[in-house]
């Protein structure tokens, strides 16, 4: 059982004692949230949030003064990590990079104590690097409005039901949706993002009013961009369940095919500010309809280029 202190400055996650430095540091001003909330929360989401996390490398983001502070990425793992936490090499140009791996409840409170805020998750494992078992479409509206949103999901999602591949979908707690697709883990990155180019390309001759591909944010007007650069080796995507360093404390939450028509669903539908609403979506099982194992692009691909 996992309990903390009333000095708030150590949690019990298993088997392990987590040291929670200045738990009262406020991070998020706006709402007046603590790091002692931001560490609640995910000690409270962890059972729906490690499976999407466990074994693939991570890239955090940091704000150890709040949202008022220094903000940044990062990728090594420092020395001062305990070395409980798991790491995984990977290369990268002229050399390799080091990154974390949270594997536990432990790893994940760790993290929110060093004010990782926001963890970005690999599309591929650490055991295979080169090889992505998901695909993401990433859907970046012009604006605020949120119903193009919605109708892009539904044409995106509509394709690839076309091609034979499942779908789950989740608000990115920023403006948008993730479209995302469970993959073999047979295909190399670039078999996987040629496809989710190409099968974007389809969707914006489909819809070249609401649509686009084009990387220019000139070139786009008032359509919606179809942001398939995820899919590539050591990008990465905001994990599910994953708060957004953004005021409002916002959340990254899976949701139901279903939900996709509920007039209340935003990209910030969920937050820390409403952690049980967030605690009920993750109980909901939102993706307990997408399959455990994942596709094969094979058969899409054809059925792809037949559209083409």
């Amino acid at each position: 059982m996992d309990t903390t202190d009333s000095d708030r400055d150590t949690v019990r996650a298993g088997r392990r004692t987590v040291r929670i430095h200045r738990p009262d540091k406020v991070l998020f001003p706006a709402d007046d949230l603590t790091k002692a909330d931001v560490v609640g929360y995910y000690r409270q989401v962890a059972a729906a949030m490690l499976p999407q996390l466990r074994g693939r490398p991570l890239m955090l983001e940091r704000l150890p003064e709040g949202l008022d502070g220094p903000h940044f990425m990062q990728k090594d793992t420092p020395d001062h990590y305990p070395d409980w936490i798991r790491r995984t090499e990977v290369a990268k140009e002229g050399g390799t990079v080091t990154h974390p791996v949270c594997d536990d409840k432990a790893t994940l409170l760790f993290l929110a104590d060093q004010a990782c805020l926001t963890l970005h998750r690999w599309l591929s494992r650490a055991g295979r690097p080169h090889h992505p078992d998901r695909l993401v479409f990433d859907l970046d509206p012009p604006g605020a409005d949120f119903e193009p949103v919605r109708e892009a999901a539904r044409a995106v999602v509509g394709l690839l039901d076309e091609l034979g591949l499942p779908t789950a979908l989740m608000t990115t707690g920023s403006r948008g949706l993730h479209v995302i697709v469970p993959l073999d883990g047979r295909g190399d990155f670039d078999t996987v993002r040629g496809f989710a180019r190409d099968a974007a390309e389809v969707l914006a001759q489909r819809h070249p009013d609401r649509l686009t591909t084009a990387v220019r944010k000139k070139a786009r007007g008032e359509r919606l961009y179809l942001d398939v650069q995820r899919n590539g080796y050591a990008q990465t995507a905001v994990a599910p369940w994953s708060l957004r360093a953004k005021p409002g404390a916002p959340v990254a939450a899976p949701i139901s095919h279903r939900q996709l028509d509920d007039p209340r669903l935003t990209a910030r539908r969920w937050s820390l500010r409403d952690a049980a609403g967030v605690l009920e979506q993750a109980r909901s099982k939102p993706w307990s309809e997408v399959p455990r194992r994942g596709r094969s692009l094979g058969t899409a691909r054809k059925r792809l280029d037949k559209l083409r």
